[in-house]
């Protein structure tokens, strides 16, 4: 077609590594088995902008090229809608405008930048989960089960998610059960607290349900397809099949014997991929040669882990109560240290753990900054704590005070703080040029090495 060389030299740069399987199952489908490693959401919104709202383009693009073309226009989309959900679920938990407006800005800045671009489902799961946390925390607790059961069809760790609809509708119904303790007497105390328990259940069960269904409905595609398939190897395309054979890539045939996978007590197509195609599993990737990308990890992990040492020292007994009671909750703190974020630091310290185990370790980075927003959260506080030229008292140096009053963080046009301080990188504290210094160079270098086809996070 006309303007594919025109759009592949623009954005060819998005579709290396995993955006090329996506590329592929947008526009052939699942045909291999590896293919079901990547969920299907994020190619059926790259079909479907493609087909419909760049259909006037098919006679100057391919459907490749519109492909390509959907990757760039609405990853950029959805990564503002994320943006739009981060900032209305920090202001919810942190009570802090000002905390919640830096942490903003720091994720605009995200060092998972290129993944949030390129042809991966990063951006859409991270709207679609920080945008469920807050309605689930503003109460609506159907709509939250919806945004983060579609959150699970576009990736398989959506499942976590599962924790927070069993934890905040908890501590709600102990919150209530508090009340009508101080305010209801004799048989009726009893009813309330009955129906209050038999709501929680109900509420957690069905949301329970609802968020796994997307995971349980793809794997039990993938296991029709592949251990009771009703496709011959004559009904795929030569080309494909030909590539399939010179690669080892498995394809349904209903005339051959079914995967070993098959006759698992429990056939998960996912943990087989994950296992023979990924070596993903349980302590695999402590190997010295892959000390590289634990540097690279580093970063990440130290964010999450400061963040959980943070929080316990500052509400050593709300965590140990497991954030469901404790003077803390009768006195709420705005900020980091308010109760409300201790569920947060509980599932970004999951994240790291299970990535850091079980998963190939580089790849934390974009995992917990799509997923989680404590890796932004804690960067903000500890910029508000220890770089002075965010406040507005005086430093050392006069002559490197910022041109922003902090009053602004709370009108409709605030400046970004972040590129306020950039210019004066050298005056601000160790902190902040860590912090700042590690999120720029990740999203330049990023940038950078996954669109020429080198090796990053």
């Amino acid at each position: 077609m006309y303007l594919d060389n025109v759009v592949d030299w623009l954005f060819g740069g998005l579709s290396h590594w995993d955006a090329e399987h996506f590329l592929f199952i947008a526009e052939k489908g699942y045909l291999y088995e590896h293919n079901f490693a990547f969920f299907p959401l994020f190619p059926i919104v790259l079909r479907g902008f493609a087909e419909i709202l760049l259909w006037p383009l098919s006679s100057w693009l391919s459907v490749r090229g519109r492909l390509l073309l959907a990757v760039a226009l609405g990853n950029s989309a959805l990564f503002l809608l994320s943006v739009i959900a981060f900032y209305a679920l920090s202001r919810a938990v942190l009570q802090d405008r000002r905390l919640a407006l830096l942490s903003s800005f720091l994720y605009c800045s995200t060092p998972a930048n290129v993944f949030m671009t390129a042809g991966y489902s990063e951006s859409l799961f991270a709207a679609l989960t920080f945008g469920g946390l807050f309605l689930l925390e503003k109460g609506f607790t159907l709509r939250a089960c919806l945004a983060l059961s579609i959150a699970t069809a576009a990736r398989s760790n959506g499942l976590v998610n599962i924790g927070f609809l069993l934890y905040l509708p908890s501590l709600h119904a102990i919150s209530q059960i508090r009340v009508y303790r101080a305010t209801t007497k004799g048989h009726s105390k009893v009813l309330h607290y009955i129906w209050v328990i038999l709501r929680l259940l109900l509420t957690s069960l069905f949301g329970t349900a609802v968020i796994a269904l997307p995971f349980c409905a793809f794997q039990y595609y993938g296991y029709r397809t592949f251990c009771t398939p009703s496709t011959s190897l004559e009904q795929i395309h030569p080309t494909l099949l030909s590539l399939g054979e010179r690669r080892g890539y498995r394809v349904p045939d209903e005339n051959g014997p079914p995967p070993l996978w098959c006759m698992r007590p429990l056939p998960l197509l996912y943990s087989h991929i994950q296992d023979v195609y990924w070596d993903v599993g349980f302590l695999r990737y402590f190997e010295l040669r892959q000390i590289p990308n634990f540097i690279l990890a580093m970063p990440m992990a130290t964010l999450a882990i400061m963040a959980a040492y943070a929080y316990f020292q500052a509400n050593p007994e709300l965590c140990l109560r497991l954030g469901l009671w404790g003077t803390a909750l009768e006195k709420p703190t705005p900020g980091f240290f308010n109760p409300k974020v201790f569920v947060y630091v509980v599932h970004s310290t999951v994240l790291l753990i299970f990535g850091t185990l079980c998963m190939h370790v580089q790849v934390l980075t974009r995992f917990m900054a799509s997923s989680s927003p404590v890796p932004f959260w804690i960067s903000a506080h500890l910029l508000l704590l220890n770089e002075p030229l965010l406040h507005r008292r005086k430093t050392s140096n006069p002559n490197v005070q910022l041109q922003t009053d902090p009053k602004n963080y709370c009108k409709h046009t605030p400046q970004n703080p972040i590129l306020a301080l950039l210019p004066h990188f050298k005056a601000c504290s160790p902190t902040t040029q860590s912090i700042l210094g590690y999120f720029l160079s990740y999203w330049i270098l990023g940038l950078a090495l996954h669109c020429n086809f080198l090796p990053w996070t």
